[in-house]
């Protein structure tokens, strides 16, 4: 646990919980680290809702496939950033998304029952961590209610403005990065890949916005 006390003490997840504590924390959570290869599905569609995953390292998206295998991109996971606990708290029978790394990535998965629930020892930063929780699943929620306004858009054209204006609010500057290739964007944003690339095209040359590859600047 000492190799990832910079990031366990970047996630909200253990906001005010000291350093001294995190071997305590790990076995009382049965915190194991774990490595996947870019590609790899770390959790799967259909799972048991059981775990929960902190990114130590690399990058993740949660995606969303339908019946004939469209792609849709629910959110990214960047390092620090947790993923599967709103359904692990839920107690959902299988979880219904899938989690795949970006790149070669590090997590560290956890029991989320065993957090839930006051542990034999009595450890005095337990119910410090539910708290922390409901935070973080307060917080996830306000981030999917925010995908729903962009994706809940008639046309191409109002869903990528809707998704650009969010960012530029979010970064505090008209000129921004997003973390999506085009074809992320479009499975983000639920729309067709051509049709994004043509509805980005005519932006340009309205002066509405400049682009390069993912680096955008609303005008």
């Amino acid at each position: 646990m000492k190799n990832y006390l910079d990031i366990l003490m970047r996630c909200p997840l253990f906001f005010e919980i000291s350093p001294q504590n995190l071997s305590a924390m790990a076995s009382c959570l049965g915190a194991r680290p774990a490595r996947f290869a870019r590609g790899e599905v770390i959790f799967a569609e259909g799972d048991p809702a059981q775990q929960m995953g902190l990114l130590l390292s690399g990058g993740a998206q949660i995606v969303k496939e339908d019946f004939y295998g469209n792609r849709t991109i629910v959110a990214r996971i960047e390092p620090a950033e947790m993923f599967g606990e709103s359904f692990a708290c839920a107690q959902l029978a299988a979880i219904p998304v899938s989690v795949v790394a970006t790149e070669d990535s590090e997590v560290l998965l956890m029991d989320c029952q065993r957090l839930l629930t006051t542990c034999s020892n009595s450890c005095e930063f337990h119910n410090k961590l539910i708290f922390n929780l409901l935070k973080v699943v307060a917080t996830k929620n306000l981030m999917f209610n925010q995908k729903i306004e962009v994706t809940s858009k008639r046309t191409t054209r109002e869903k990528l403005l809707t998704y650009l204006n969010l960012q530029a609010k979010n970064h505090g500057s008209n000129s921004f990065t997003i973390p999506y290739d085009r074809q992320e964007l479009a499975d983000y944003l639920e729309v067709d890949r051509s049709g994004l690339s043509a509805e980005i095209s005519k932006l340009r040359k309205e002066g509405i916005l400049e682009s390069n590859k993912n680096r955008f600047t609303l005008l």
